[in-house]
């Protein structure tokens, strides 16, 4: 168990390498690529032609193969960045700024798609398109938390300063993603449906597209992710060139200046 341990920890530490993250990313993403519009075509026919209408909802219930797999992802990338944060500020790892940032705009768009198309799915069913209960409030907070990231980032210059008072934030956010799961079980008079399928309240039906739909969303999301930091690194890379350069450049001018 020990050799076990300590070859994954090794392995960790190779891939937070920018260089040999790049080679392990340049070989993953066709896969993840390719895998995940597999994923999408298979799921999305099987959703629009293969499930039965369901007795309550209709055909508005095609919305849960988008709705319930983005809340999935939406919760999932902020734990991700949670797990980043906390290895930047204990561990201190190369890449672990660097997933963070890239996984904050993911984040914050695969949101935006659940309360959206929560919104429209549960119009038909409530009546309305918003409620302020505990589910769609506390998912409407990660959406603002994720702005919020996104912003404080912007806004300081400093590239290791502004990773760490994010990661600050990201770790005190942590406290939401349980406030959603539980959120519906927590309150007594809301609009929301349960955790169906924890409970079997979903069909095969509807569990085998549901399921081929999330995977799907999970490779997507992680292919894009990956995507994200290859480009932040590059632009790392060539601030910090650029930087040396003018070092470089401004060591020479004085040298220059200083000689008779």
């Amino acid at each position: 168990m020990r050799n076990l341990l300590g070859r994954i920890n090794g392995w960790i530490d190779r891939l937070a390498n920018p260089s040999q993250f790049l080679k392990f990313s340049s070989k993953v993403l066709p896969w993840l690529g390719g895998l995940a519009l597999i994923g999408f075509s298979i799921g999305l026919y099987w959703a629009f032609f293969k499930t039965p209408l369901d007795e309550e909802m209709g055909q508005t219930v095609i919305i849960m193969f988008v709705h319930v797999p983005a809340a999935w992802i939406a919760q999932m990338a902020y734990a991700l960045i949670a797990v980043s944060s906390f290895g930047l500020l204990v561990w201190r790892h190369p890449l672990a700024d660097v997933s963070a940032k890239a996984a904050a705009p993911l984040g914050a768009v695969i949101t935006f798609l659940c309360l959206g198309t929560g919104s429209i799915w549960g119009r038909p069913d409530w009546g309305t398109y918003w409620q302020w209960d505990l589910r769609m409030t506390s998912v409407l907070v990660l959406f603002l938390l994720y702005l919020g990231l996104i912003a404080l980032r912007n806004a300081i210059e400093e590239e290791v300063q502004a990773g760490k008072i994010t990661a600050i934030l990201a770790l005190v956010g942590v406290i939401l993603l349980p406030v959603i799961k539980w959120s519906v079980e927590w309150q007594q008079s809301t609009l929301h449906q349960p955790a169906g399928i924890i409970r079997g309240y979903v069909s095969v039906e509807f569990l085998i597209p549901l399921f081929i739909m999330a995977f799907s969303y999970t490779l997507l999301f992680f292919y894009l992710h990956m995507k994200a930091m290859r480009a932040e690194i590059f632009r790392r890379r060539t601030i910090s060139q650029q930087r040396r350069q003018v070092r470089e450049f401004s060591s020479k001018e004085e040298q220059n200046l200083q000689t008779p």
